[in-house]
């Protein structure tokens, strides 16, 4: 039996974008196209197979551990960006000013789809899956306040639970403005052992 589901939710690709020198800033510079490996986008400053892990692992291992990289894009949907947007009291947010790797539109809810989703693209094949939520951080405050004086520090409160979520690729491809992504999810419930554990409760 399929482990994975296909579904009649697609996104369709907005913007792309890549961030060459993750040292020197986080904005990235927009693409019409993304040419993804197994490793990512590979000018991409988030690529690679492995990656040092970062704080928000910290529970899991020291930071600076070599771990699987499973944060090789962003991605974020139009709609949480309006969303943040609106929170932030302005007309538009760029997400090349977040470090957007990818936006789509068209899958409600996009920042809480299921982890190990998968984003097809069936006109070139490439796939990405979904690793999990992305936690917004003030790391985006900077380049926020250079376009939009005196309200960088709101997006961290304007962005919590809409920050899209980090991916990797699966199958390599081209992913192009326009594409159409089809969302597969689990076939598998929740576990309904979810609220103990986040408690720190045993499960009985």
């Amino acid at each position: 039996m399929p482990a994975l589901i296909p579904t009649d939710f697609t996104a369709r690709v907005t913007w792309l974008g890549v961030n060459r020198d993750r040292d020197a800033a986080l904005k990235t510079e927009p693409l019409e196209d993304m040419h993804l490996t197994f490793a990512g986008l590979r000018a991409e400053s988030h690529s690679g197979l492995t990656r040092a892990s970062c704080s928000r692992v910290r529970s899991q291992y020291p930071v600076g551990t070599e771990i699987r990289n499973t944060r090789q894009l962003s991605v974020m949907s139009a709609e949480d960006l309006a969303a943040i947007a609106d929170a932030m009291a302005l007309d538009r947010l760029d997400p090349a000013l977040v470090g957007a790797s990818l936006v789509v539109d068209g899958i409600p809810d996009f920042s809480h789809v299921p982890p190990s989703s998968r984003l097809l693209d069936e006109a070139s094949g490439a796939c990405l899956v979904v690793d999990m939520e992305n936690r917004p951080c003030m790391l985006p405050a900077k380049p926020i306040e250079t376009v939009h004086p005196g309200r960088g520090r709101n997006f961290k409160t304007a962005a919590k639970t809409r920050r899209g979520v980090t991916a990797w690729v699966e199958r390599e491809g081209v992913i192009r403005i326009g594409a159409s992504l089809r969302l597969h999810i689990p076939d598998q419930p929740a576990w309904p052992h979810l609220d103990a554990a986040r408690s720190g409760g045993a499960v009985a």
